[in-house]
């Protein structure tokens, strides 16, 4: 049996300085390969170099909603750069956050679909990342209709996930589908885990048990277990359909 963290970032220092641990640990929960997604052009940078230096990493390259203020005006030539690597399988984390709004939500929509048109040019899945901004994010998607990817930390309404489905999109849950009062198990229990995928987003959102800690990528594993007591699956049938679906959408040569 083994799992995917399709979402972490690796490149924070408590990770990072701590790497051949971290990555035991997690091996030692099952979970093998991981997805060391970047938010900036500096940490997609940094993603990248991980991934070379350990072939169960794979890596991503894009501008986060929160850091599309500081993108470069030559951005997108440097994640184009970036993703000529074949340990780069993934555009993002790109997408709307309209709940924090960091950056201003005409440069964050600029800065998204800029991305997405180079997905589509490259002919490569998305990461995408939305809060509190489903409207403007379906509109925006349903401009680039050949492309597809994961909506990350999935957090909205069974109503959103439909529409990103719809499209081609996989919806991955994080550690807040373990969360006490969450509504997500009931829209989990919604999404057919022929399109489910599973992540950390470490060092973000540690599950049950571990709220409020550090999180790390051996932490997919009570992602899993959630999801199987959710699908009233065992544990082995998550892992085998979530890691099928993120080899099927990402590419990946394990």
């Amino acid at each position: 049996m083994m799992l995917i963290d399709t979402h972490c970032h690796l490149f924070y220092d408590d990770l990072k300085n701590d790497l051949p641990a971290v990555l035991d640990r997690a091996k030692k929960l099952n979970v093998t390969h991981f997805i060391c997604v970047g938010t900036n052009v500096n940490d997609s940078r940094v993603s990248l170099f991980l991934s070379k230096t350990n072939q169960n990493i794979f890596a991503s390259a894009g501008i986060h909603p929160h850091d599309a203020k500081d993108a470069p005006k030559d951005f997108i030539d440097q994640i184009y750069d970036l993703m000529s690597s074949d340990r780069m399988v993934a555009v993002g984390e790109m997408g709307l956050d309209y709940y924090r709004n960091i950056s201003n939500p005409e440069i964050q929509k600029d800065v998204f679909r800029n991305q997405m048109h180079l997905a589509q040019e490259l002919d490569k899945p998305i990461i995408f990342h939305n809060r509190d901004a489903d409207e403007d994010l379906i509109g925006i998607l349903s401009e680039f209709p050949d492309v597809i990817g994961v909506a990350h930390c999935f957090s909205s309404t069974l109503e959103t996930a439909q529409a990103f489905m719809d499209m081609g999109y996989y919806i991955s849950f994080s550690g807040n589908l373990t969360f006490k009062n969450s509504h997500l198990p009931e829209v989990a229990k919604k999404i057919p885990l022929e399109k489910t995928l599973v992540e950390t987003d470490c060092p973000f959102l540690s599950p049950v048990p571990y709220r409020g800690k550090p999180n790390e990528p051996g932490r997919t594993r009570f992602v899993a277990e959630k999801l199987g007591e959710i699908h009233d699956v065992s544990l082995e049938v998550i892992a085998e359909k979530t890691t099928g679906n993120a080899i099927s959408l990402f590419n990946l040569t394990l």
